[in-house]
């Protein structure tokens, strides 16, 4: 099995990305299946034809984006994707698209093909603080969510493809009031993440929503 695994450069004046931080540690394989490892650009539209480029030459069966969500305490494992693009800042090449959808054929969302759950308690059960969301952004993390999974739903039907939102490290946070998890630890938790998608063709069926 090959698995793509994506990570955004930085964005908003930050100097660094824990995505792509992640990516540098990722071992090239695991239990036996390859990892592929790309970082991409923050930036409308190029980052998913990046991905697709890299899907056509590698023929990956897996994708699994990475995000920096700031302020999450947890790793968090995204169950959905919207079809908007509303941009609070400006991306990487100064594009701030603001109340459009991703595309204009595409449905009003997209659920995850990941066995989310199984990841989520795969997590837990090895001290990693992990929980399910259920809202990627407006941003290019659920652009690119998204765009995944339309594009596998259109072009690509065999693979599976999700997005993992990873908290700030430890050397991004400049107060004691910023949640933030150690680089090790996140790096630890992708790792579980993908051993639960190899382990779990179908995800598990355990109570994991919220009340709001």
């Amino acid at each position: 099995m090959k698995i793509l695994v994506t990570g955004f450069d930085p964005f908003g004046g930050e100097s660094i990305n824990p995505s792509t931080e992640v990516l540098k540690k990722l071992p090239d394989y695991i239990n036996g299946n390859k990892i592929i490892k790309c970082e991409i650009e923050t930036v409308a539209y190029k980052s998913l034809d990046k991905i697709k480029n890299i899907i056509i030459d590698e023929k990956p069966d897996i994708v699994l984006s990475l995000g920096q969500a700031g302020g999450r305490k947890t790793i968090s494992v995204e169950k959905v994707a919207i079809n908007l693009n509303d941009f609070r800042i400006k991306d990487n090449e100064g594009n701030q698209i603001i109340d459009e959808k991703i595309f204009d054929d595409g449905d009003t969302a997209y659920f995850s093909t990941l066995p989310i759950k199984a990841i989520v308690k795969k997590l837990i059960d090895n001290n990693i603080p992990a929980t399910i969301s259920y809202s990627a952004g407006t941003f290019v993390c659920n652009h690119v969510m998204y765009g995944v999974l339309y594009m596998c739903e259109r072009y690509f039907p065999n693979i599976k493809s999700g997005f993992i939102h990873i908290p700030f490290i430890k050397e991004q946070v400049k107060d004691l009031d910023t949640p933030y998890m150690h680089l090790e630890d996140i790096v630890c938790g992708v790792i579980l993440s993908i051993e639960a998608i190899i382990e779990n063709d179908v995800d598990i069926k355990v109570i994991g929503g919220n009340t709001h």
